[in-house]
């Protein structure tokens, strides 16, 4: 009776209730399917290709976030920038049109350098270092980079989750790989767009879950041929956005890619940041730089 009710209700509404639209199918999303073998052959065959990137971005720095209560957004900074697998890279930003140096930084995986020019200062110390800043610019740090743009693959004595994820604005496949120990915990989170199966999103988890960085891609575009050095097939594509998020170090980077190469060879010299004359040096992480205010 109760259905019965319900029923005439509707249809003495004029169609209030229930409506039907249809989708032209032009206008239908598409979503790819993929098992979880394929997506990890995907995903390593682009980690293991990409061994040095060469690219002219404008980046966007953001610091803060609605949490702290204040968010600083600094104008785009056209840079420079080289990376070479392991862990090198090389970062030079530069004031658009009159080309003055904003930053010079470096790091081998091991140790960072950055030159600073406008405050006289060259800062130095080891990527471990884990003393967040109260300015949150100044955690930005050049290795934080290297994730995002020379992925890390995934190995084979690695644990893999397999899982979908749906909303309004597409459908996903995600990859959580898990790291061991005394107690598992999710080391990383890579997401594929099954519209077209590309990396949109790489989530990179610390110790007791903790969040370190978020990066997204997007606008992937083809890359012409270039010498691989890894000996497998040349890389086909890679994305030019890419947004880095690091919610405990307070900042957001935003990186357009203008122009890009990747598999050049790149001299270890390029890596190497020495003090210019008249900067003053820093060593984050002496005992007698940590005592100060």
């Amino acid at each position: 009776m109760v259905l019965l009710t319900v029923s005439v209700a509707a249809c003495g509404c004029r169609g209030h209730v229930h409506q039907i639209t249809t989708v032209p199918a032009a206008q239908r999303p598409v979503a790819k399917d993929a098992t979880a073998n394929e997506l990890l052959d995907r995903y390593n065959a682009l980690a293991r290709a990409v061994q040095t990137v060469n690219a002219t971005v404008e980046l966007k720095p953001t610091a803060g976030s609605k949490y702290s209560g204040v968010i600083d957004e600094y104008h785009e900074v056209k840079a420079f920038l080289q990376a070479s697998r392991p862990y090198n890279i090389r970062m030079i930003g530069q004031v658009p049109v009159i080309g003055k140096t904003v930053f010079d930084m470096a790091s081998d995986g091991q140790n960072f350098e950055v030159s600073i020019p406008s405050k006289n200062k060259f800062l130095a110390g080891p990527v471990s270092l884990d003393r967040p800043s109260s300015k949150p610019i100044e955690n930005l740090r050049p290795q934080h980079l290297v994730d995002a743009l020379l992925w890390p693959e995934i190995r084979k004595e690695e644990a893999v989750l397999f899982e979908e994820f749906n909303d309004e604005a597409a459908r996903y496949y995600v990859l959580t790989v898990l790291r061991g120990g005394y107690r598992t915990e999710i080391l990383r989170k890579v997401w594929f767009d099954r519209a077209d199966l590309h990396v949109v999103r790489m989530e990179t988890f610390g110790p007791k879950g903790v969040l370190l960085s978020d990066v997204r891609f997007s606008d992937w575009q083809g890359v012409a041929a270039t010498n691989v050095q890894s000996g497998t097939a040349p890389v086909s594509e890679y994305p030019r956005t890419i947004r880095l998020e690091r919610p405990h170090d307070e900042y957001r980077l935003d990186m357009s890619v203008e122009k890009i190469s990747l598999n050049e060879p790149l001299e270890a010299e390029r890596f190497k940041l020495e003090p210019p004359p008249g900067e003053e040096i820093v060593h984050l992480g002496d005992a007698a730089e940590d005592k100060k205010p």
